[in-house]
């Protein structure tokens, strides 16, 4: 029998290191706290799930307050002690969620949760969840990271490191006082790449939220100017490349690969172990597909993950909001 208990995130981190795991840093307190601060979202609760005596899964929940509704969202969540054998064991596990869920608020339309079976779930609304990453080993110096990548990514690499002109370092201290020089990089970025950039501030309070501890900002500079960044999260031995952007000026002369290749050398170097570029394209996620030729040449392998789905607790109410969505796609 599935049993659902509440814990505090600092007790939760304690028993999952226990256990060997590291956490992504949204199943933590650090997280929580800096979600808190953001209008709209509240920390709604964190749980250990069990069978029995055996811990299957630990799950931290935020409050989404949008557009009149209610839903938790709990990204990388729930975290599993083990990868679930079967979509059986993954049912019984969400369905016990969502019973909790449903006895403790009424107010709350769905949950959004990382699964890794798609049956009997729905894709997610207003997100674009994916279902497999780059995940590059740092360890074992610069040598032993380059030697691990593909030989189109080391060709770009070698070649980035003899002839790019950028000056790449971590500049986290800096970002964390003014943000405006990259944020007017992700403005060009998102003009070049046909989206818009985030405010200003969504980027600033997560750098300084999250601290130098678990956040930091790396930048490739050509004469003092800053030509492309990057915000990578870090909790334990995991590192994840959340933002990036590059302007349209260097897009020729390999500043990305020489960024990236610094940021997975001083991330190893500083005994991190794994390093996440977050997101690739597939069958279930073909709009992310563009960024594929660039992440996985760094890396011989591709890793599977939990993608994002949403659960319904109100199910007419969330219809109207699939209907509401199609409708919106077709006029676009």
């Amino acid at each position: 029998m599935i049993t659902i208990e509440s814990i505090d995130l600092p007790d939760l981190e304690r028993e999952a290191a226990g256990l060997g795991i590291t956490l992504p840093i949204e199943q933590t307190k650090v997280w929580a706290d800096f979600q808190a601060e953001i209008p709209g979202r509240t920390p709604w609760g964190a749980f250990r799930i069990k069978r029995g005596a055996e811990v299957l899964a630990f799950c931290s929940l935020i409050d989404m307050d949008t557009h009149g509704y209610h839903y938790l969202r709990s990204m990388h969540g729930p975290t599993w002690v083990n990868k679930p054998a079967d979509a059986a064991a993954e049912h019984e596990v969400i369905d016990a969620i969502a019973a909790e869920v449903k006895k403790r608020d009424h107010n709350v339309a769905f949950l959004r949760l990382d699964t890794w079976f798609e049956d009997g779930y729905e894709r997610a609304l207003s997100t674009v969840p994916y279902d497999r990453t780059v995940v590059i080993d740092i360890t074992g110096g610069d040598d032993e990271i380059l030697a691990r990548m593909k030989r189109r990514g080391r060709r770009d690499v070698r070649k980035a490191l003899r002839e790019c002109p950028a000056e790449c370092a971590d500049e986290t201290a800096q970002a964390i006082a003014d943000f405006a020089e990259y944020y007017d990089v992700m403005v060009e970025t998102g003009k070049r790449d046909g989206f818009t950039p985030a405010p200003i501030t969504d980027y600033s309070d997560m750098i300084a939220a999250l601290g130098a501890d678990h956040c930091r900002v790396f930048a490739a500079r050509i004469e003092g100017r800053v030509v492309a960044w990057s915000i990578v999260t870090v909790n334990g031995d995991l590192a994840v490349r959340y933002y990036a952007g590059m302007r349209n000026d260097v897009m020729r002369l390999h500043v990305t690969d020489k960024l990236l290749y610094d940021e997975c050398c001083i991330l190893g170097s500083q005994g991190l172990k794994r390093y996440d570029l977050m997101g690739i394209g597939s069958d279930f996620a073909p709009s992310l597909m563009g960024l594929n030729e660039f992440k996985t040449k760094f890396t011989e392998e591709v890793t599977e993950v939990a993608a994002g789905h949403d659960i319904p607790l109100k199910k007419v109410f969330y219809k109207s909001l699939q209907v509401a969505k199609t409708v919106k796609d077709r006029i676009r």
